[in-house]
C-alpha cells in the first residue's frame, strides 16, 4: 500500500532514448520512424519527463527517414511541453545529424564527429564486365527516364545531370533544416554544407553543437543529483524468422558497418 505524502516532492525523470545504427536500411534494427515511433511516444508521454535525452550514435542513411524522425521528435517535444537535448556518441553525421538538429540542446563527447551535411548517391557499372563475358542486357521500359543509371549499361551525361539535379533539391532540404533548426548559432563557415565533418571542439566552434558534455553529468547539472533516467532503446529479438530475414539483416549490416567506416569506424 502506498502512503502519500504531499510534502514529498517528486524526483525529476529524463527519458532516454538511444539511436544507434544506420536510418532507413531495411534491416530489424535499423532507425526508422516507424520502428521508433513508439519508443518516442512512451518516452515523451510516460511519467511526465523533465526532459528526453536521445543518445546518437549514427553514420546517417535515408534523407527521408531522417526527416520524418525528426519532425516526430519536435512535434512531441511541442506537444508534450519537453525540452529535447541530443548526446552524440562516436558519430552523428548526415541523417544522424539531421535527427540531433531536432534537439534544443546538441552535446558532443571531444572526439564525437558531427556534421556531414550533403548528399551521397553511391553505384556501380559492370558494363565491361559483361561485355567481356560475352553477356547482353536487355531492357526494355515505357518512359524514358525508366531505366536511369542502370550499373549494366554506359553511364551517360543526360542521367548524370538529372541525379545531380535530385541530389542538389535533398541538399537544399537540408541545409533548410540545419538552418531552421541551429540559426544564428551557426558560424559562416564556408565549408559548414559541403558535406564536411567536425569534432568536439571544432563542432561547438562552428554551431554544430553547444557544448562537450556527456548524457548524466549534463542532466544532473540541469535538473539536480536525484534526476532519474528512464532508458528506451529498441530490442533484438532472441530468434529471429529464418531465411529472407536473416539474408537481408546481413546485407544490412554490411551497408551499416560501410557507413560507418566512411569516418574511420
Amino acid at each position: 500500500m502506498k502512503t502519500w505524502f504531499p510534502f514529498l516532492k517528486k524526483r525529476p525523470t529524463v527519458a532516454v532514448v538511444r539511436l544507434q545504427g544506420a536510418i532507413g536500411t531495411g534491416g530489424r534494427m535499423a532507425l526508422s520512424d516507424q520502428s521508433l515511433r513508439p519508443l518516442l511516444e512512451r518516452a515523451f508521454r510516460k511519467g511526465k519527463p523533465v526532459a528526453v535525452a536521445l543518445e546518437i550514435n549514427s553514420p546517417g542513411g535515408s534523407p527521408v527517414q531522417s526527416s520524418l524522425i525528426g519532425a516526430r521528435i519536435r512535434r512531441l517535444s511541442q506537444e508534450c511541453d519537453v525540452p529535447v537535448f541530443a548526446f552524440t556518441e562516436d558519430v552523428a553525421a548526415s541523417g544522424g545529424y539531421w535527427i540531433a538538429s531536432a534537439a534544443d540542446e546538441i552535446h558532443a563527447d571531444p572526439s564525437s564527429i558531427l556534421g556531414s551535411i550533403g548528399v551521397i548517391s553511391a553505384g556501380f557499372g559492370a558494363h565491361v564486365f559483361l561485355q567481356r563475358q560475352g553477356i547482353e542486357r536487355r531492357v526494355h521500359t515505357a518512359g524514358r527516364s525508366k531505366s536511369m543509371l542502370d550499373p549494366f549499361r554506359p553511364e551517360n551525361e543526360e542521367d548524370v545531370a538529372r541525379l545531380n539535379r535530385l541530389l542538389g533539391q535533398l541538399h537544399e532540404t537540408f541545409i533548410a533544416q540545419i538552418k531552421d533548426r541551429r540559426g544564428a548559432k551557426l558560424a559562416d563557415d564556408p565549408d559548414l554544407f559541403t558535406g564536411e565533418v567536425w569534432i568536439g571542439k571544432a563542432a561547438c566552434d562552428v554551431g554544430l553543437a553547444d557544448g562537450i558534455g556527456h548524457l548524466v553529468p549534463v542532466m544532473k547539472d540541469r535538473f539536480g543529483d536525484k534526476v532519474r533516467f528512464r532508458r528506451y532503446e529498441q530490442k533484438r529479438r532472441l530468434l529471429p524468422r529464418l531465411g529472407a530475414t536473416l539474408a537481408q539483416d546481413a546485407l544490412a549490416t554490411i551497408d551499416e558497418r560501410a557507413a560507418f567506416a566512411r569516418f574511420g569506424l
